[in-house]
């Protein structure tokens, strides 16, 4: 017995020597070394060290001594958790891996295969689910014991009121003793009233005693958000201003706004109370039966808001789901009413009734009200009226007059918001993504099976796949950036381009290992780039990576480290774009979670990523039962399994014992103020940086007045510093979290949605609604982000997205494969719609050239197209790009044919023309039944337009050497007018350009052009649709065409003109010209 002890104890010392130096080593190699000196002195003294042997286990006190530090180098394993020995989820060389390692939360060692290697790797902390866990709320409008301010508040009084050059001020004080319901009544408010233009009225009510403790609490920083301010010559344009605006003190002060020319209220708070507290503030207006009301954005809804419907405006990180808040903020709304005209008197009678006659005649007319308020916000729109909350800031509204769509939105970008970017031309191509593209190697694949197959690919994106180890901030590894180079410049060499995603958060480097170093962080540190905890701290939350910190866009040092980043990295990897995600701003974790634990960093989040163990991905499609039913039998069958571990493991009979928080006079609670509005996500620092955190450190502004203004100063920022890291280019740049006037810098992608057909139609009244926003460089994840798609969703939905002016396909880690050339049906309907989107991208650059310069809409509601019917107010299953184009989506699984509507075809005698078959629609009444097997998307050109196109190629780079063309769409009355507009598509500042005019009339197209900029491509061909009578002669500026040249189709009525090439060798602009047919 004694012999089997002692040598059991010689294999112990053995192995857990070898063990220790290795778990040592993995910690700090100098500590390995360490350890081996001491063995090497023990062995020196090993005979006085050994003990007679006797029937103890560990009677050497190296045996003790090893099993102490075995112990506590395990312990230190856990709570110092490091990268993985390999990195298998960076972007490197080619042949590395392709897809990531298990995140193990455990502390045992954990093993993987790559490229056919077993490799072992240290595990990755996990951050417990509870540390992402806010209390429960119980938001108001759900509370049966919420306090109904209404009901206890005394309102204010108006006094003191004086007229102004523009219009009155007066002050309001409360009228009868506080309520503080939810948070401290101010006493003595400002009212100002300002006619500011003539179309345009001001109302703004704010504390009347500001000063730095209270300032960020209700005012507004106009270096943050434009104010808009009166015009210059406002004394004599508010003379014809039809708004007019009147107030009462019967029995509280009240105000109403009017429309003169029809004496329509449009909008009155009387009957009501006015609430104003320092963390509640509480207005209300009557609406007409059955009113129409677009915007207050952003959420998953559809076009017209509906009048049971409460909207939460507060940035949140969410997968869209349907009717709740997400990541922009817009507190803006279109309201349009609908009259019906006498035919004998002219009287208007509002229409009050989604029924209307068909026969009747109507007249519209619609108006704006932007409510410049950045903090949460809920606005409940009821059957009666509309009441708007919010949880600070101040009332600083803005009526716009219209009296239409196109006059409000004009006014609205004009005045308060900016005009839209222009975009380079090259962001019009096709971009592709997912989350799952692990090397440069898989990218090429990835560009190369576009070629082969056909499919024009315009731009290459990256998910966070790309970042160096897990940390997903804008750090590849040096060999990454080696091999990178070589995949970028053979990408631009065949005319596309690189956009890779930013996350908002920076990683906070490991101290305690010298390669996680990170000189982006330690700049930014250094230079006081980042938030605050109300101490002064570093506020570190949690996001992908592990522990991070958070960009204070207040500060003035944020934006240059930003800049000098930005280009620093480009100069490293020559991206051709930034998309801006995580930006509301997100964080994993409640508070400063990451305070004093970076030492564990890079951590994995507090919930399984797709793939993982608890997250696999069974979701189809609705019907996907219905053409694959084995597939998915077995994925349901999956699916409940792995619910019902979820539900099992996660399972709790416990009641929520909601936060109610009790006002405090004169103190704000910011992470729990009284009234709860209906966020996603409960409480506030859900998912989001904690409402407490700092902005310029102590006693600076805090996050809850500003937390909606996170995604619109990084792309602020982000364009500033991309002028910088590509020189006199127009910056292209897609954001996640927006806030009214974003467009200005940016466009916007709809988000995480989900492949589900309810998903693609919500994408079309997204669209419009961003278009109202002033952001029409829109587009969702085509097929779909979250679960799987299938192949026919696919093919649907990558025909639709061909016609909103951002084109991408993007989806999730571990689903399955969806770009265009996976399903031979799907690849065949790109191509088809493609070749469409490639012809008509002149006049979709056109568009937004206009849109630019006058503040017009590219992707448009029926509505406001033709906004005398009201029969099309809630029409959002179709939509016009431009006013020229209509398309008709099939937006129903298993559908062959759609029904639409062709707008003004009865009324106004519009035309439209298939965009395949060159025929006008015979059929136009009511609701059309079309014809639209798989993949085929209806496509009508309306009468009236003239469309320049150009020959699709694989690149926009290519399109746009290619020779021109000129469809005509001739209206009842032969008429047709159009414009083109022309530069070198990426310039911030044009050197020269060129806007060409048609005009068709009289059987003749004229052409006519101003500016210096030289185009080169020759004229290839005119089409003129809706020619009545047979033609045998054409001529261009007199000369003859030839009959070679000359098409006419009796059928369609369709004139064809080719062969013009030879006619116009210098440019088909380089002169006017006339082009007559007979």
């Amino acid at each position: 017995m004694d012999e089997l002890l002692y040598y059991l104890e010689l294999i112990f010392l053995l192995s857990s020597s070898i063990s220790n130096f290795c778990r040592a080593t993995d910690l700090f190699t100098l500590l390995g070394w360490l350890y081996i000196l001491f063995l090497l002195l023990c062995i020196l003294g090993w005979s006085r060290l050994r003990p007679a042997r006797n029937t103890t286990m560990f009677s050497y006190p190296l045996s003790v001594f090893n099993l102490f530090i075995f112990l506590t180098l395990q312990l230190s394993r856990v709570a110092h958790a490091q990268s993985p020995d390999k990195d298998t989820t960076s972007i490197q060389s080619a042949g590395e891996a392709t897809g990531a390692a298990p995140l193990p939360t455990s502390a045992s060692s954990a093993v993987t295969v790559i490229s056919g290697t077993t490799t072992t790797f240290r595990p990755i902390f996990t951050v417990p689910t509870e540390a992402g866990t806010g209390k429960p709320v119980l938001p108001n409008i759900n509370d049966p014991n919420a306090t109904d301010a209404q009901t206890v508040c005394p309102g204010y009084t108006a006094t003191n009121v004086k007229r102004t050059d523009y219009g009155l001020t007066a002050s309001l004080n409360l009228a009868g003793s506080a309520c503080n319901v939810y948070g401290t009544d101010i006493e003595a408010l400002n009212l100002t009233v300002e006619y500011q233009s003539a179309d345009r009225l001001a109302v703004r009510v704010v504390p009347a005693y500001i000063d730095a403790s209270n300032s960020s609490h209700h005012i507004l920083p106009t270096t943050l958000v434009h104010q808009p301010t009166i015009d210059a010559d406002a004394k004599s344009s508010i003379l014809t201003n039809d708004l007019s605006f009147t107030w009462s003190n019967d029995p509280t002060f009240s105000f109403s706004v009017y429309r003169q020319s029809t004496g329509d209220t449009l909008f009155s708070t009387q009957g009501t109370k006015l609430v104003f507290e320092n963390q509640f503030i509480e207005f209300a207006s009557a609406l007409p039966e059955e009113y129409n009301l677009y915007g207050l954005g952003e959420t998953i809804h559809g076009l017209r808001l509906g009048n049971n419907f409460t909207k939460t405006i507060y940035a949140a990180d969410i997968g869209d789901p349907i009717d709740y808040n997400i990541y922009g903020s817009f507190p803006f709304y279109l309201d349009t009413r609908y009259y019906e005209v006498n035919p004998s008197t002219g009287n208007l009678t509002l229409v009050i009734s989604n029924d209307t006659n068909a026969t009747a005649e109507y007249l519209a007319y619609s108006h704006g009200v932007y409510n410049r308020n950045a903090h949460g916000q809920e606005i409940l729109l009821r059957p009666t009226n509309i009441t708007w909350r919010s949880l600070g800031g101040s009332i600083d509204l803005y009526f716009y007059a219209g009296p239409t769509q196109p006059k409000v939105t004009t006014a609205f970008q004009t005045s308060a918001i900016g005009l839209p970017a222009l975009q380079q031309y090259f962001t019009f191509g096709y971009h592709q993504c997912r989350w799952g593209y692990a090397n440069w190697t898989v990218l090429q694949e990835v560009v190369d099976s576009y070629e082969r197959f056909g499919i024009p690919l315009e731009n290459i994106w990256t998910d966070i796949d790309y970042m160096n180890q897990v940390s997903h901030n804008v750090r590849l590894t040096q060999e990454g950036i080696t091999n990178g180079k070589t995949f970028l410049s053979n990408l631009h060499a065949s005319g596309r381009h690189y956009i890779p995603i930013i996350d908002s958060a920076i990683y906070v480097p490991n101290p305690e290992n010298a390669s996680d170093a990170y000189p982006t962080f330690n700049r930014g540190n250094d230079t006081n780039s980042f938030l605050t905890n109300p101490d002064g701290s570093t506020y570190i939350g949690e996001v992908w990576p592990g522990y991070t910190v958070f960009p204070d866009w207040l500060g003035s040092s944020a934006g240059p480290w930003w800049t000098n980043e930005m280009v620093t990295w480009h100069n490293q990897v020559a991206f051709d774009g930034a998309w801006i995600d995580m930006s509301e701003v997100s964080s994993f974790c409640i508070g400063s979670c990451g305070s004093g634990n970076i030492t564990m960093n890079p951590v994995h989040p507090p919930f399984f990523l797709p793939g993982e163990p608890g997250a696999v991905i069974y979701d189809y499609p609705e019907g996907f039962n219905l053409t694959n039913a084995t597939e998915a039998a077995a994925a349901a069958s999956a699916s409940s399994s792995q619910k019902a571990a979820a539900s099992t493991a996660g399972a709790s009979s416990t009641m929520p014992n909601y936060v109610r928080t009790t006002p405090t006079p004169g103190v704000r609670n910011v992470n729990y103020p009284p009234y709860v509005i209906n966020n996603v996500q409960g409480d506030l620092a859900n998912h989001a940086v904690s409402p407490n955190a700092t902005h310029g450190g102590v006693g600076g502004i805090e996050e809850y007045d500003v937390h909606n203004l996170f995604g619109f100063q990084i792309l602020n920022a982000t364009y500033n510093a991309l002028l910088a890291a590509i020189p006199g280019k127009r910056p292209f740049i897609i954001g996640r979290s927006t806030f009214a006037g974003a467009g200005k810098w940016a466009g916007h992608w709809g988000g995480d949605n989900t492949s589900l057909w309810a998903y693609m139609f919500f994408s079309i009244p997204q669209a419009l609604s961003f278009s109202l926003f002033g952001i029409p460089m829109f587009g969702v994840d085509t097929c779909g982000f979250n679960g799987n798609t299938d192949e026919e969703l696919c093919n649907r939905w990558m025909q639709l997205s061909a016609f909103f002016p951002f084109y991408r396909n993007h989806n999730t880690l571990t689903a399955i494969p969806q770009e265009a050339y996976v399903w031979a049906s799907v690849a065949e309907a790109t191509r088809t719609a493609m070749m469409i989107r490639f012809s008509i991208l002149p006049y979709m650059y056109t568009l937004f050239y206009l849109a630019h310069n006058t503040g017009s809409t590219v992707m448009r509601a029926l509505a406001w197209e033709f906004p005398n019917d009201p029969s099309l107010a809630a029409a959002d299953r179709q939509f016009f790009l431009g006013p020229a184009i209509l398309v008709t989506p099939v937006l129903d699984q298993g559908a062959t044919s759609v029904d639409g509507v062709f707008p003004g075809t009865a009324r106004n005698g519009e035309i439209y023309y298939d965009w395949y078959t060159l025929a006008p629609q015979s059929n136009t009444t009511g609701n059309v039944t079309i014809e639209a097997p798989l993949g085929h998307i209806p496509v009508y050109l309306r009468g009236g337009y003239v469309i320049p196109t150009q020959e699709p190629a694989m690149t926009t780079r290519d399109a746009r050497k290619n020779p021109w063309g000129l469809i005509a769409a001739l209206s009842s009355e032969g008429a047709a007018s159009g414009e083109l507009y022309v530069d070198d598509g990426e310039s911030v500042v044009q050197n020269a350009t060129l806007f060409v005019t048609f005009t068709a009339s009289n059987n003749a197209l004229h052409a006519t052009a101003r500016g210096s900029y030289n185009d080169t491509n020759p004229l290839a061909n005119v089409t003129v649709l809706g020619v009545q009578n047979p033609v045998t002669s054409v001529t261009l500026n007199g000369k003859d065409v030839g009959k070679e040249g000359v098409k006419y189709n009796e059928s369609s009525k369709a004139l064809m003109v080719t062969g013009l090439k030879g006619m116009t060798v210098g440019g088909a602009w380089k002169e006017d010209w006339v082009l007559r047919w007979g």
